[in-house]
């Protein structure tokens, strides 16, 4: 049985101004992974901004007052170095990745983005078409739009159901006042939190964090969130120029923090987690319906969504669907094999492990703790958690999440001829 290692050695500090510097050596590296963590994302958009945190973060990689784009990828490049950003619903984060000697010239590179953006006019209207590129991009991946459709009627009149790239409207629509009202009102000491995590010195970090940090004082909050409501939708959209039918259902589930969380994962490995999942080897090793099929949680600190994908022909929806829905009975009222719940234990406890090899999935760790925690689990507690779920747990939270009156299901492509009903979902 896998044993997971030890407590880690992390240490905080928290600047005059609030904001609070995480790191984590590991000595056995030479690099260095860093990164700056906005406590907020497209959730916390108002409808005419959505899509404003995506577009910051792009705008943050097009010059500051010092520096133009080209300067920004050369210096990076040239301490053979990488840097990186992206934005979710609840968090946006820039990261670089670099040789520890590199860390002073590379922190200095990612702190003038932050603080000094310029919002050039001009850049802002080459953006505007880059990201409506990226949002054809997105419309053409079927699997990218059903999962779209799906959590827009799952999270209905909800920021959580908005696209976090915007729509076309709203892109075409930002520029440079809008941009820098959002930039000063989110980008503050209340929403910040610096993590590290490689060959690093504490006190080097925080010095660094210090200098370039430490005079932040821009007034802001956290931003107030109101909490979703899911709406168990059947949502039939024809597409015929695709040839599979994209098919998206699920069920709302715990937050983020909730105590059976562990259960709540062990569920989704046995369902649909991976090769040797029940979806999997049911629905495409022993039936052929599908190529693609899976199970996922998106969980946030106050509500989360489990969901199953899948992709297959028009004549097999109802087939796979029924196989899926019995999957989810199966869960709920049959045993739970002891041999299965811990291959599914340990599937766990060796994915957070190998997860946690690299510098930057340990710095993007200890900001996703501290940010829906307000501490750090040691690797033995979060396998203690593990290793504690029970049979019994995992069919609670089956029972609770599994429900036909709660389930929504979006289908994507040619469903004409494919009668689908709330009755279909009774499971």
């Amino acid at each position: 049985m896998l044993q997971p290692s030890t407590s880690r050695d992390i240490a905080v500090t928290t600047l005059s101004n609030g904001i609070r510097v995480i790191t984590e050596p590991m000595p056995s590296v030479r690099s260095v992974a860093a990164g700056i963590w906005i406590g907020c994302g497209s959730r916390a958009e108002k409808p005419a901004e959505n899509g404003i945190s995506h577009f910051i973060e792009h705008m943050l990689f097009k010059g500051t007052a010092r520096r133009g784009a080209e300067d920004i990828a050369r210096e990076v490049d040239a301490l053979g170095g990488q840097l990186d950003a992206f934005t979710g619903r609840e968090l946006v984060g820039y990261t670089t990745k670099v040789l520890d000697q590199h860390l002073p010239a590379a922190f200095d590179i990612l702190a003038d983005m932050l603080l000094h953006p310029r919002f050039d006019e001009e850049d802002i209207e080459k953006e505007k078409g880059v990201i409506l590129e990226e949002l054809k991009m997105e419309l053409d991946s079927p699997e990218s739009l059903v999962h779209e459709l799906f959590v827009s009627n799952f999270w209905k009149r909800h920021p959580l159901g908005r696209p976090i790239i915007g729509n076309r409207r709203t892109i075409q629509s930002f520029a440079k006042p809008q941009l820098h009202d959002f930039h000063q009102r989110f980008y503050t000491p209340a929403n910040l939190t610096i993590t590290a995590a490689g060959h690093l010195d504490h006190e080097t970090v925080a010095t660094l964090a210090e200098q370039y940090f430490g005079a932040l004082r821009a007034p802001g909050q956290p931003p107030r969130l109101s909490a979703p409501h899911p709406h168990p939708t059947l949502t039939l959209k024809n597409k015929r120029s695709l040839q599979q039918v994209h098919l998206c259902l699920g069920a709302p589930c715990h937050p983020i923090n909730h105590p059976l969380r562990y259960a709540a994962y062990t569920l989704n490995v046995i369902l649909g987690g991976g090769m040797s999942s029940r979806l999997f080897q049911n629905i495409r090793e022993r039936q052929g319906l599908a190529y693609n099929i899976f199970s996922e949680l998106q969980l946030y600190h106050d509500s989360g969504c489990f969901a199953v994908y899948a992709g297959t022909s028009p004549v097999t929806v109802r087939p796979l669907l029924a196989g899926v829905l019995q999957e989810f009975r199966r869960l709920k009222e049959e045993p739970l094999p002891a041999e299965e719940l811990l291959h599914a234990k340990e599937h766990m406890k060796g994915s957070l492990l190998l997860s946690l090899e690299g510098t930057n999935s340990r710095m993007s760790n200890l900001a996703r703790q501290w940010l829906n925690f307000g501490r750090f689990f040691t690797l033995d507690e979060i396998a203690a958690g593990i290793d504690q779920v029970t049979a019994e747990q995992v069919h609670q939270v089956a029972r609770e999440y599994l429900q036909p009156d709660k389930l929504a299901l979006t289908l994507l492509g040619r469903i004409d001829g494919v009668p689908i009903t709330r009755e279909d979902l009774a499971c």
